[in-house]
């Protein structure tokens, strides 16, 4: 008896499990991973198809001396990418691109924040001005465009015509001849295509504040602009985060607007990273240094995400 005590008391200072105690059975997970892999083996072809495959070979491209005609004269290592980054006129579509992203975000972030907060409340016929905020949404970004850019032709264009006949312009104007103005014309089509999304998305952070506690803003005696600035906003972090990082990364890799909208501008004054990616493979017939600065693009979207959510942290709690 007192040796069955000691062989047991042996067995529990030892770390052992007593017999009968319940264990996972040996290959148990690899059996779990064996029948996962039918169920996802279509999603992970995808994503190697879509994804890694094109990822991948784009940066064998960048590696590589292609010729005008698609004949792989070798590998040149990092050439391609010292010659991109010495390219005289980089510096200025950098800015481009800075002034691009950052101009479309923010005021669609402010206008969205507007519309929202209005979109809110009850008043006749709110469902059908919810429903028109989405038109810009569920049309195609390059039909918007288009229209934008015949409605803004100096010679037959709706909205030049408009904008004399209220006397806002002496003449018509040629909005998409110029760099300066197709480029800021580019950047207020970029914010109505963005405003239906970031507007929902703010619409339903504003739907998951609690009620009682806007209530008890109103009771300690705070207006409604003490209001919103000290307890709807905060509570809307997490919406605009995600909201501005989506419009961050689509709106940096956006090309259909601009392709249309200064496309026909002879020169990079109005060009941004990814529209000049464009003009290598088109113009200049230059795969491999579009697949460079590829590559690099796709390094600068990396790092600006990951400076926005080291800054922001949209996932902290509100104090």
């Amino acid at each position: 008896m007192s040796h069955t005590i000691e062989t047991t008391k042996t067995g529990a200072a030892t770390g052992r499990p007593r017999r009968g105690a319940s264990q996972k059975p040996q290959g148990t997970g690899a059996r779990d991973l064996a029948n996962a892999v039918p169920w996802t083996l279509p999603a992970l072809i995808l994503i190697f198809g879509v994804v890694l495959f094109p990822a991948g070979y784009m940066i064998f491209n960048s590696t590589r001396k292609i010729s005008v005609a698609g004949v792989d004269h070798g590998s040149v290592g990092f050439q391609n990418y010292l010659t991109v980054l010495n390219r005289p006129e980089l510096p200025g579509i950098l800015f481009n691109t800075l002034l691009w992203v950052a101009s479309v975000v923010v005021l669609t972030v402010v206008i969205s924040l507007a519309l929202s907060q209005f979109l809110n409340k009850n008043f006749p016929g709110r469902q059908w001005v919810r429903m028109a905020i989405l038109i810009p949404w569920a049309a195609s970004v390059v039909m918007t465009t288009t229209v934008f850019v015949y409605g803004l032709d100096p010679f037959y264009g709706i909205i030049n015509k408009f904008l004399v006949d209220v006397h806002l312009l002496a003449e018509p104007f040629g909005f998409t001849k110029e760099p300066v103005p197709a480029f800021l014309s580019s950047i207020a089509i970029a914010v109505f295509v963005s405003l239906p999304f970031t507007t929902y998305t703010l619409l339903a952070g504003l739907a998951g504040i609690p009620g009682d506690m806007l209530e008890a803003a109103k009771m300690d005696g705070a207006g409604a602009a003490r209001t919103y600035f000290g307890v709807t906003l905060p509570n809307l972090r997490n919406a605009i985060a995600l909201a501005s990082l989506i419009n961050i990364i689509n709106v940096f890799n956006n090309l259909p607007i601009l392709k249309l909208m200064t496309g026909a501008i002879p020169g990079y004054k109005a060009d941004t990273t990814t529209t000049y990616m464009f003009k290598l493979l088109q113009n200049e017939q230059r795969i491999d240094l579009s697949s460079a600065l590829s590559v690099i693009n796709f390094l600068i979207v990396l790092v600006v995400v990951a400076l926005y959510l080291w800054i922001v942290k949209p996932m902290k709690e509100v104090s």
